[in-house]
């Protein structure tokens, strides 16, 4: 079992969700692929979150995600479910169905209906974490269009809301913000391209796209880049980067889930509104893929 004392910490990926020809989940692919990146040793697992199409579930769908997670990763405390939703007590109560599956912490975006104020934001945090789990805030201001400031992240962790962040605004820069306002305040790797950035500057975990299909090297990188091993880190970062960096573009699930497909795992396809890649996207990742496949970086 898992008795990590804070279970956000590690390398935590952000599921994609296997789809079948005709878009329904293919659960048992799911279960394997959790499994498989527990084996390969990723720290948990992050169901239903933008990665893994949560948008496009049924209530169904997404709950039944989550407790495939929970039994697949043998221990709750691995698993951080996204639970994002326009209504503060939707969130909660997904936040509920959560604690009621056995996980250790959830995942939450800002308000996304509006452009929210600070007075909003702290009062969703504040509705989500009654539900009892330790709260994980995820910024990305580019979809959401509420920016979590260092300044605003110091006030949710002094209301008792949050107790780290998914940093995904691609500016290193607040890391060393953030931990002179909110010292205790857990930062998390949001986007795969700035990973050795963030891990430099003091991260606890990192909230992953591409272990998904490339999980032994991916956790290499980030246990070298948090011990500060630059001789490990460094080429491997170089070598993985053309790949990583598809995570902090529109088209990420449909990249995440071909490099599955290529690697040997079950990416399959992506439910609308999102669209296959273009001819030169596929082509451009099917030949970072398969070139780091050659390298030995599965």
């Amino acid at each position: 079992m898992n008795q990590r004392p804070h279970p956000w910490h590690g390398v935590m990926v952000a599921t994609a969700l296997p789809l079948r020809g005709d878009l329904t989940v293919d659960y048992d692919a799911y279960a394997e692929h959790v499994a498989r990146l527990v084996a390969a040793g990723c720290d948990g697992v992050v169901p239903n979150g933008s990665l893994g199409e949560y948008q496009t579930l049924t209530d169904d769908e997404r709950a039944r995600v989550v407790r495939v997670a929970v039994e697949a990763a043998g221990d709750g405390a691995r698993v951080m479910p996204g639970v994002a939703a326009y209504g503060s007590a939707e969130a909660r109560r997904w936040a509920e169905q959560a604690a009621e599956a056995g996980c250790g912490s959830v995942l939450l975006l800002p308000p996304n209906a509006y452009r929210a104020d600070a007075a909003a934001v702290r009062a969703h945090y504040a509705e989500a974490a009654r539900a009892g789990l330790p709260v994980v805030a995820y910024n990305n201001p580019f979809d959401t269009k509420v920016d979590l400031l260092p300044e605003l992240l110091a006030q949710l962790h002094a209301d008792g809301s949050v107790v780290a962040v998914k940093e995904f605004s691609g500016d290193v820069r607040r890391a060393y913000e953030i931990a002179e306002l909110a010292p205790d305040l857990d930062l998390l790797i949001g986007a795969d391209d700035v990973l050795l950035e963030l891990a430099l500057a003091g991260a606890a975990g990192w909230i992953a796209g591409y272990p998904n299909a490339l999980p032994a090297a991916s956790v290499a990188l980030y246990r070298a880049a948090v011990a500060h091993d630059l001789d490990t880190a460094l080429p491997l970062y170089r070598a993985l980067h053309p790949l990583l960096r598809w995570d902090s573009r529109p088209e990420f699930v449909q990249a995440i889930k071909l490099s599955m497909d290529i690697a040997g795992f079950r990416g399959g396809p992506c439910r609308p509104p999102r669209t296959p890649l273009t001819d030169a996207q596929a082509a451009a990742v099917r030949a970072a893929t398969e070139k780091a496949l050659a390298e030995g970086l599965a």
